[in-house]
């Protein structure tokens, strides 16, 4: 064999040499690459594992939170309904005990068991020369002495007594807004 022969063996040798290094080269990179990649992968996971539970965990959290508030707002909504009710009880009890009263006052009218009188000026009258048929009370329940008290007709007693009755409707009725307005504001 010729020096070109032996070199060329050499040559092509060294060339398969060089081959087989890379390619365990290669493989063993791969290996430790695949496994560096794996780890981090594996952590990234596990990461990415943790991040969604404590997630999970804070919707949770907010999920409770909010029925809590829901539950709260449910409760104080039902204790002012039933404050609510309790005055409407109360303010149709005012108004049936107004009525009945009224019902009773417009009865004793009805009845001549009362009669409806309006204080009349003295003054007034003797200026202008006549006590207008007008006499004094015969009542000992006067509140001041001697005063002139002129009896109204009962046609007329029944009038005003209904215009109070409406009047003292009326009261109750705001007495029972204003409480409403009250409660709801609260």
């Amino acid at each position: 064999m010729s020096a070109w022969g032996t070199r060329l063996i050499a040559l092509v040798a060294m060339v398969i040499a060089c081959g087989i290094g890379a390619r365990a080269a290669w493989v063993w990179q791969t290996n430790a690459y695949g496994k560096q990649l794996a780890e981090q992968t594996g952590d990234y996971g596990r990461q990415l594992a943790e991040k969604d539970r404590l997630h999970d965990r804070e919707r949770e959290e907010a999920a409770a939170a909010a029925l809590n508030q829901l539950a709260e707002q449910q409760e104080t909504r039902r204790a002012l309904e039933a404050r609510l009710q309790d005055q409407t009880k109360t303010h149709w009890k005012e108004m049936n005990d107004a009525q009945q009263a009224q019902a009773r006052l417009r009865d004793r009218l009805a009845t001549a068991d009362l009669r409806l009188s309006v204080l009349v000026d003295a003054g007034t009258l003797a200026a202008k020369g006549c006590d207008g048929g007008v006499r004094e009370a015969t009542s000992t329940t006067g509140v001041v002495h001697g005063t002139l008290r002129a009896q109204l007709d009962p046609a007329h007693a029944r009038r005003i007594i209904a215009i109070t009755d409406e009047g003292d409707r009326g009261l109750i009725a705001l007495k029972a807004c204003q409480a409403y307005v009250r409660e709801v504001s609260k």
